[in-house]
């Protein structure tokens, strides 16, 4: 047994600095708060180099292959063996199951232990995305989530899953889910100062009733909610007399999609936006009509924790209890767009939605964390 908090090697395959999606998000926010109470070396993929020269609060090491080159970095094995003597590290944390592989030789050549922490069943991912080889990747991904000490899972829903169909083992799976750094909602008066801001500079009246949903625009479960939004979502609107717009912002969107949001008078397209919580603050609710994809829709956790009502479908409510958010989360069943229009024509115009103590309190990436330690082998 540690006789102190395990040092802590984290290895990372693909870009994420800056961190500006949620996928980004899960791995460099749970690092950053990791290593405000426990000793952190990262190792990435060197496209993350520019970060190395910026990143103040973490030990930064870009010099990985991406996971696209990922069978390469057997090159660097000797070179992060080194580091795990040099670093004193007694864990491996592995984000995404891409470097399993890596993980699991590296254990074997150390002796140290080794945890996956996923943030999707990747497998099912690739199958949404309609990626060919999906099936040869899940059985790689159960042969890693089997042979590690530790799995962490975005969800209580994926870890359940990988329990029951994977044969993973239950007592070494730990939900570690997508934290915030929220810790109350917005005041009514940033609120109405936010939504004020957004009307007036889009000439619009104060009963517009403001939707908003954001995400990697290219990412095929965005694309697909795209599609449900324009041809679904807003026909059923427009037969109302509902004055309503819908705030999309988003990154990596693909010319076709922006022209079509473009040419809707009912959406507002923002693009990338450096400063969301304006967003957040300004609008009456978020909407989240995804279907597909797996982990935990990260946007919902930012707009729940900002005090928005969200309307979603189930599967893209996963990872999200109902006792913690009472009727501040609108479940709505997958691909019912009568209802998930019916819901947003309802959505009271100023209600106030509390939202729990008990919610901030389990997605707080302080308590996150130090509940991961806890879970870390000894």
């Amino acid at each position: 047994m540690y006789s102190k908090k395990p040092n802590v090697l984290g290895i990372v395959s693909f870009k994420v600095f800056p961190a500006l999606m949620g996928g980004q998000k899960y791995i460099v926010d749970y690092y950053r708060e990791l290593a405000k109470q426990t000793k952190v070396v990262l190792a990435v993929s060197k496209d993350n180099k520019e970060a190395a020269s910026t990143e103040t609060s973490l030990n930064l090491l870009p010099f990985l292959f991406n996971h696209w080159y990922g069978f390469l970095n057997i090159f660097y094995c000797l070179k992060l063996i080194q580091l795990i003597k040099k670093e004193k590290i007694d864990v491996i944390i592995i984000d995404h199951s891409y470097y399993g592989w890596l993980g699991i030789l590296l254990r074997f050549l150390t002796g140290k232990k080794l945890i996956i922490k996923s943030a999707n069943l990747e497998a099912y991912r690739f199958r949404d995305m309609g990626r060919w080889g999906w099936k040869f990747y899940e059985m790689y991904e159960k042969w890693v989530l089997k042979h590690a000490d530790r799995n962490f899972f975005i969800s209580d829903e994926e870890r359940l899953f990988a329990i029951e169909h994977w044969n993973v083992n239950a007592t070494i799976s730990f939900t570690v889910p997508y934290g915030t750094y929220i810790e109350e909602p917005y005041s009514q008066l940033e609120k109405s100062e936010s939504r004020e801001t957004i009307l007036n500079g889009h000439s619009l009246s104060a009963d517009t009733k403001l939707f908003l949903f954001n995400g990697t625009l290219d990412y095929i479960p965005n694309e697909d909610a795209l599609y449900i939004i324009l041809n679904e979502l807003i026909p059923r609107l427009n037969q109302t007399k509902l004055n309503y717009r819908i705030l999309i912002c988003g990154v990596q969107i693909k010319p076709n999609w922006e022209a079509q949001l473009l040419a809707c008078p009912t959406i507002i397209f923002k693009g990338f936006v450096e400063h969301i919580d304006l967003h957040y603050k300004g609008a009456h609710c978020f909407i989240c009509p995804v279907t597909l994809g797996t982990g935990v829709k990260t946007k919902i956790t930012d707009a729940l924790a900002s005090g928005l009502p969200v309307i979603a479908c189930k599967k893209s409510c996963d990872g999200f209890s109902g006792t913690l958010l009472k009727e501040q989360l609108i479940s709505i069943e997958d691909y019912n767009w009568d209802a998930f229009a019916n819901a947003m024509i309802q959505l009271p115009l100023n209600k106030l939605y509390d939202t729990s103590n008990a919610f901030y309190k389990a997605f707080n990436w302080a308590t996150i964390v130090r509940e991961s330690i806890l879970y870390l082998p000894k």
